[in-house]
């Protein structure tokens, strides 16, 4: 009987570690994810003239992430349904992440 009782301790203490934690996932998810789109609009005065491109050129990129966000999210049930919530928002973390990275290693945009 103590064993039994040992173990639901044990997983209740699990429990109460993953509520703890979860707020923070949530939030790091959160700010991976919602941050880039707006960050164009801020960054994009600073960015134009090291990539040596006109000011203008904000809106073909603009329009291009509009459109992946309509593919990301017309393609969001098939992914979520193979690889899992916490997999989707990992990957997608990922190559936002590497997205962003990815503007100043290049020098020249070809719009």
């Amino acid at each position: 009987m103590n064993s039994e009782r040992d173990k639901k301790i044990k997983i209740g203490d699990k429990t109460k570690l993953l509520y703890a934690c979860l707020p923070a996932v949530i939030y790091i998810a959160f700010i991976g994810l919602g941050v880039p789109d707006s960050l164009i609009g801020s960054a994009w005065p600073a960015m134009h003239t090291e990539l040596n491109v006109p000011l203008e050129s904000v809106s073909i990129l603009t329009i291009l992430i509009s459109g992946c966000t309509v593919l990301s999210s017309l393609f969001s049930a098939r992914v979520l349904n193979k690889m899992g919530t916490a997999k989707t928002t990992a990957i997608s973390t990922a190559m936002t992440a590497a997205a962003l990275l990815g503007f100043p290693s290049h020098r020249v945009l070809a719009l």
